[in-house]
């Protein structure tokens, strides 16, 4: 996968990323109502040009090379373009740098998605404000997020530019319709939790402790 040549066209391995993708956005995030599915939308269609960038068709790299005069080799190692960019400046290993940063905030993201989840299912209705709730109110979002970003830093493209701060408007949107049907469910108790508990992403302090976490 990283050495020289002509390294896109693998479009078996583009269908296969974005199946098991599409696996773990039906498994793990909602898709009840029509604004979730339109936010999920959204992030398929970010995971459906990333990877047909990835190892299908490098049309960042035609267009850089074509408008730009820039000549970038086809082969993996290049398509990481900030890495190239951070190795060019003297600043290190960029594709090291790269994957390592990436890589983490993708794990990391597929935890919160996995982690929130598992909340919610155990909560057979109930308000969750207690786990990896007590530090954030939207986690399986926040995740969203986090794994985009990881996926921007290590494969950046023109088309996932375009779509990424769709992708988070629209889970964002999603977010607050949510926030305001859980207020009629649970005035008080999701007043008070909001109150307490950020958005998407937690404070640096230690969050208060609360005796009924889960109501």
């Amino acid at each position: 996968m990283h050495g020289e040549g002509y390294a896109y066209g693998n479009w078996a391995i583009v269908i296969t990323m974005i199946l098991i993708s599409l696996f773990f956005i039906f498994k793990f995030l909602p898709m009840r109502t029509s604004m979730h599915r339109r936010s999920g939308g959204a992030f398929i269609a970010f995971i459906v040009a990333l990877f047909t960038e990835m190892y299908g068709f490098p049309l960042t790299i035609y267009f850089l090379g074509h408008f730009l005069g820039i000549e970038i080799p086809l082969d993996h190692i290049s398509g990481h373009l900030l890495g190239d960019l951070i190795t060019y400046l003297g600043l290190g290993n960029g594709w090291f740098i790269v994957m390592l940063i990436s890589n983490i905030l993708i794990i990391f993201g597929i935890w919160m998605i996995s982690t929130g989840w598992e909340r919610v299912y155990e909560s057979e209705g109930r308000l969750v404000t207690d786990g990896i709730y007590t530090y954030v109110r939207h986690p399986q979002y926040s995740g969203i997020f986090v794994i985009t970003l990881g996926f921007m830093i290590q494969w950046p493209t023109l088309t996932t530019l375009i779509l990424w701060p769709f992708v988070l408007w629209m889970y964002y949107r999603l977010a607050r319709r949510e926030e305001q049907e859980a207020l009629r469910k649970f005035p008080e108790q999701y007043r008070k939790y909001m109150q307490r508990t950020p958005m998407f992403f937690p404070k640096l302090s230690k969050p208060l402790s609360t005796n009924n976490s889960r109501n």
